[in-house]
């Protein structure tokens, strides 16, 4: 029986300070593509692909786009790596500059703090392989709220961060639990983002998984549940669904535009290409 086909995986970490942003592309399920997005010219090129998992929820990048910071696993556990690792590489590539073996998929991942310096969500210890004189760690800090060690952990602070304000969090069934948070956007409309932690999960989904809804100011709600990923981003809404980014422009509190199709990530094959550093 052929194996069924999805659409790929999008999660984009986008820069507060400059126009830069990070596509995640995952797809077939053990390769994972990295594409640099320039917002201001709107395109997008491939960086590196991994032969290997990168868990976008535990990444993030620096205001400035300068650095991001990742968790990755490839299985290979008698390297170096060990077979999963947190790395600081200089956006988009996947070459580090900071280094971390990991051993296992516990923890892993962080935050930056600001442009010089990241938090590591490290729990069960990571080992040192490389230390870079452009980005540091800061040992002392630790998240002012707690969501266990794993995805959730780096995901729900990175985007309290970035200004998501948590709404609820509730039992859907046995090993079925969401989380909801808002996010205020112009001319009084609000995109709600619905984080599923899943053990069951639909096919084509990952055990965590997002969908989200529109409202507007007469608080009509509008199910967008094939949205992966979405965010308010240069005072538009752009989203990823069936392996495409999309924009809509916000017209008025009750109009918005028709989406606009920004990239199709679908047809994307595996090229192994070194970093130019």
């Amino acid at each position: 029986m052929k194996d069924e086909k999805f659409p790929a995986r999008l999660h984009v970490l986008v820069a507060r300070d400059s126009k830069r942003a990070v596509v995640i592309r995952r797809g077939p399920s053990k390769s994972t593509c990295i594409l640099a997005w320039d917002r201001k010219k709107n395109t997008f090129e491939v960086s590196q692909w991994l032969k290997g998992r990168i868990y976008e929820r535990r990444s993030d990048i620096s205001p400035s786009g300068k650095h991001w910071i990742y968790f990755a696993m490839n299985g290979k556990w008698d390297s170096e790596a060990k077979g999963s690792w947190t790395a600081i590489s200089r956006t988009p590539w996947l070459k580090s500059v900071s280094l971390y073996a990991k051993g296992d998929c516990w923890h892993g991942g962080g935050l930056f703090l600001d442009e010089k310096e990241f938090w590591l969500n490290d729990g069960r210890g990571h080992e040192q392989l490389m230390d870079s004189s452009e980005i540091k760690r800061n040992e002392s800090y630790k998240p002012s709220k707690q969501y266990g060690g794993e995805c959730l952990h780096v995901y729900y602070n990175r985007l309290q961060r970035d200004g998501w304000v948590l709404k609820s969090m509730n039992e859907k069934g046995k090993w079925h639990s969401e989380t909801v948070f808002e996010k205020s956007l112009p001319k009084k409309w609000v995109l709600v983002k619905i984080c599923h932690q899943q053990v069951f999960q639909p096919k084509g989904k990952g055990c965590y998984w997002d969908e989200h809804e529109l409202r507007n100011e007469d608080n009509e709600t509008f199910s967008r549940s094939n949205w992966e990923w979405a965010d308010l981003v240069d005072d538009s809404i752009v989203y990823a669904d069936t392996g495409c980014l999309y924009k809509i422009t916000i017209m008025s509190s009750m109009k918005l535009s028709e989406p606009i199709l920004l990239h199709d990530f679908n047809e994307y094959k595996f090229e192994n290409i070194q970093a130019p550093y």
